[in-house]
């Protein structure tokens, strides 16, 4: 089974860029740590998503990152060794595991302990579990979650669990704490106005000791 190699994940919206390139912020964020990149862009036609892919593929293939594809299996398939991240009403973990194998990183999003323990138990290489704190874009999922739920999670897998949701260099901190680990994040470094420094801060939160 393959793992997370970093404990940051960058989730990217180009729409939260303020207007920059993602394809220039991603070099800058990779010309300081090498996080996870899971590549998020809903609104792509497939044609497009792949040739940003290739674009976004071609910097983590140079920095040792690992890349994913958000929801969309075939495009994944079409890239060499590159692994997808489910959203949690997609096919199911088991499905998505026999299309790609056991040689692609697989990963899910999840909103509850029961979640995350029937995603490692279908395959699944991590979870991300959110929204553990308040934010804008993981609205639709209702109340944040909380530390509570996501100690618990985390004593009831054995996979890696990475929080998600109005996360801050502090908040970090405190998920690493819970026992989450890592933490993904939008907006806190692709509308960082220094991306750099925003990366660091990040970096030395999830690597904190527990």
């Amino acid at each position: 089974m393959l793992t997370l190699s970093s404990r940051l994940l960058l989730v990217t919206d180009r729409h939260q860029t303020k207007r920059r390139s993602l394809v220039v912020l991603l070099q800058r964020v990779l010309s300081v740590a090498a996080p996870a990149i899971q590549l998020r862009e809903r609104d792509l036609s497939a044609r497009d998503l792949v040739t940003l892919a290739r674009e976004v593929q071609a910097l983590t293939n140079s920095d040792g990152s690992q890349f994913l594809i958000n929801d969309r299996v075939d495009i994944a398939l079409a890239l060499d060794g590159v692994g997808t991240h489910l959203r949690s009403n997609s096919l199911a973990v088991s499905v998505a595991r026999r299309l790609l194998g056991t040689n692609r990183l697989l990963g899910i999003s999840v909103h509850s302990v029961e979640e995350a323990v029937r995603a490692e138990s279908q395959g699944a290489d991590y979870v991300i579990l959110g929204p553990i704190y308040e934010t804008p874009s993981k609205q639709a999922f209702g109340t944040p979650l909380g530390l509570q739920t996501l100690e618990k999670a985390c004593r009831a897998v054995r996979i890696p669990i990475v929080g998600i949701g109005g996360v801050t260099a502090a908040r970090a901190r405190e998920m690493r704490q819970a026992g989450a680990f890592g933490a993904a994040v939008i907006t806190a470094i692709l509308s960082a106005d220094d991306v750099e420094s925003a990366v660091r801060e990040l970096v030395d939160a999830v690597m904190s000791e527990k």
